[in-house]
């Protein structure tokens, strides 16, 4: 699949999108059509989320050399939203991979002003992100995409979910999760996917 160009319209990269975040923060705001207060808090959590991965992110040395190894130039697309906690666990991952080859150009849409895109990219019907979609910079051709999260961890959600565990205590468990495996995990499913789509 060919992704058209008019959907990247609003797309921005990493820093622009974290300069957004910040700023809607001051004004009490977030992403997206929902400006509850629950979603503003999730929204103040990401940012420190973002915060703490942009400085512990370790790459492994085996998906380093393949990024590194990339000779032809690719568009990362990333939809996303400033109030998707999985987002905060992710995002940061992709742009310290992206800086690991300058052919490699990381542009961010949010989801809730590309849904023509976002329903190309459904998860089990449904809109989840992150959604990282790989693809070749001239033609815009999809390589490979990944998200919204780890596997066993989708699995873990979904269990939680048919087991009606409440929203709160999900959240709390995914994000342990993550913190534990610190980011390991969406690195060694991305190293995957590259080494299987060359």
């Amino acid at each position: 699949m060919n992704l058209e160009r008019r959907l990247l319209a609003k797309a921005m990269d990493y820093v622009t999108y974290r300069k957004l975040l910040d700023r809607l923060l001051l004004d009490g705001k977030t992403t997206g059509p929902d400006q509850s207060a629950s979603f503003t808090e999730h929204a103040r959590l990401n940012v420190v989320r973002m915060k703490r991965v942009d400085k512990t992110v370790q790459i492994l040395p085996e998906l380093q050399k393949v990024i590194e190894a990339i000779d032809d130039a690719q568009t990362w697309v990333v939809i996303t939203e400033g109030w998707c906690g999985d987002a905060a666990q992710s995002v940061p991952v992709f742009y310290a991979l992206s800086n690991l080859n300058a052919k490699i150009n990381l542009q961010l849409v949010l989801r809730d002003e590309t849904l023509e895109l976002m329903d190309k990219y459904l998860t089990n019907g449904t809109p989840s992100i992150p959604k990282l979609i790989v693809t070749k910079t001239e033609t815009l051709e999809e390589i490979f995409n990944w998200g919204p999260r780890p596997k066993v961890l989708q699995e873990m959600f979904y269990e939680m979910r048919s087991n009606n565990i409440p929203y709160i205590e999900r959240s709390e468990r995914v994000h342990a999760w993550y913190a534990k495996d610190k980011t390991i995990t969406t690195q060694q499913e991305l190293l995957q996917l590259f080494t299987n789509n060359p």
